[in-house]
């Protein structure tokens, strides 16, 4: 029977079955169980602890309930779990396993930091602790992959993505971005790619106002990410790999002065327009021929009037068909200092838009876009937050190799793998976690826990 304590509610299914009585009466329980997965991933980088000494603490220790390593990693692990607002604190204050993961006792600790405390946290964090952390994110990325590759890669891709984030208030710095039709902020995400490896592993997110032009601190973040990456990996090959809006005289000055192979796209005009115009009628001749889409390949010397010289534009001529529609020339242009085959070049620009998946995992996922706050520093360290949530993550994937979660997402590996019930008991030599034993990814489970350091 329920009472002013225990939830209770009964449902009948059948005229005749026996009703089914759902009672909210276990205590010490969780559904994040598979939150511990991550914790080991945590553990292994020491990341939430090397962000959190990047945070000066002047509040008074003996009035401090919440250390600042409990609030920060109470926020990345929340966000990890689903809970991107700092709302949800009062929901999950006495949650067993959300403890667990700051360090406290499951079940005798204190009652996490609620969403006020939560809030005055964030806003405290000022400009140089940014700064840092943002250093620390990067740091840890390169860091862990020179001691997985030894030291030993060949080639190291950087793609620096923008998107937007919409805002809906009072925010600082948020203005209306006439592309994306919407008053925003415009963040951009850097990731690196290995070698041929297929993840584009994320080190780094900035948060810009909503009128900042695509290039706009590109390479402050640039150069923040070189000199580390060629002291990790000395030997390897650099490359650069932007869309058109980056495009730029002084950037491409500062990637052949960094001495750096780049494949950057250029927006088109009437004078490249013009040198494509050959091509485009070959490739319409073909496109008539077949009847479908075609394209072709070339290249030429070109100067805008801002540079001081001629660079490298790969050409693509294509012309697109859809039934029923008119064809349609799209020409694009690639600006690069490679010395490949044009449509070898072309081929491994396309390769970016697998950055579009890094996002959309950002977005969706974690919701990067959850910069509520009115300050603006507040709001760049929530993205600083979810890019350490993602670092998790992309751990938590990779060390899924050849398992049915290898290729998952976000989304997929909260659901199949951190969403678990479990029943939390103590003693004094230990804390036991009680999974269900008809958990339907079970074997998943247990060969990933193995991977990110647990033992049988």
């Amino acid at each position: 029977m329920a009472t002013a304590c225990i939830a209770q509610v009964t449902f009948r299914f059948e005229p005749k079955s026996k009703p089914v009585v759902a009672a909210f009466d276990i205590p010490d329980a969780s559904s994040d169980g598979g939150l511990v997965l991550l914790k080991g991933i945590d553990t292994q980088f020491g990341l939430t602890k090397r962000l959190a000494a990047c945070v000066d603490d002047a509040r008074q220790s003996a009035k401090v309930q919440h250390e600042t390593i409990e609030l920060l990693r109470q926020r990345v692990f929340g966000i990890a779990g689903g809970y991107a607002d700092c709302n949800d604190a009062a929901r999950l204050a006495d949650d067993v396993i959300h403890k667990l993961m700051v360090g406290r006792d499951p079940i005798a600790g204190p009652a996490l930091a609620s969403q006020p405390t939560l809030s005055r946290f964030e806003n405290g964090v000022g400009r140089r602790a940014l700064i840092a952390m943002g250093h620390v994110l990067a740091g840890t990325v390169i860091e862990h992959h020179r001691r997985r590759l030894q030291g030993r890669a060949t080639r190291i891709t950087i793609d620096l993505d923008p998107t937007d984030d919409p805002t809906h208030g009072q925010q600082e710095f948020t203005f209306f971005n006439g592309h994306y039709d919407t008053w925003c902020y415009l963040p951009v995400v850097a990731t690196v790619t290995f070698n041929n490896e297929a993840e584009q592993f994320a080190v780094a997110a900035v948060l810009r106002p909503g009128n900042a032009p695509a290039h706009h601190g590109a390479r402050g973040l640039l150069r923040r990410l070189l000199d580390p990456l060629r002291a990790a990996f000395p030997a390897a090959g650099l490359r650069v790999r932007l869309d058109g809006g980056f495009a730029s005289a002084k950037l491409f000055a500062f990637l052949e002065r960094a001495h750096v192979e780049y494949v950057v796209a250029m927006p088109s005009n009437a004078r490249l327009e013009k040198r494509a115009r050959r091509l485009m009628g070959r490739a319409r001749v073909l496109s008539r021929a077949s009847g479908g889409t075609e394209h072709l390949y070339g290249e030429t010397r070109y100067a805008a009037r801002t540079w001081k010289r001629k660079r490298r534009v790969i050409i693509k001529a294509e012309v697109v068909r859809h039934p029923g529609r008119a064809p349609k020339n799209n020409p694009r242009f690639v600006v690069t200092n490679l010395p490949d085959d044009p449509e070898a070049v072309y081929q491994l620009y396309g390769q970016r838009g697998d950055v579009e998946n890094r996002l959309k995992e950002l977005h969706h996922g974690l919701e990067l876009d959850r910069t509520s706050c009115s300050r603006f520093l507040a709001n760049q360290f929530r993205v600083l937050l979810t890019l350490a949530a993602y670092i998790l993550f992309q751990e938590l994937r990779r060390r899924a190799a050849r398992t049915v979660c290898a290729d998952a997402q976000v989304t997929t590996l909260r659901e199949r793998l951190l969403k678990l019930a479990v029943w939390v008991d103590r003693s004094a030599r230990r804390i036991v976690l009680h999974l269900p034993l008809t958990f339907p990814w079970l074997s998943t489970w247990r060969q990933i826990a193995r991977a990110v350091g647990a033992t049988s």
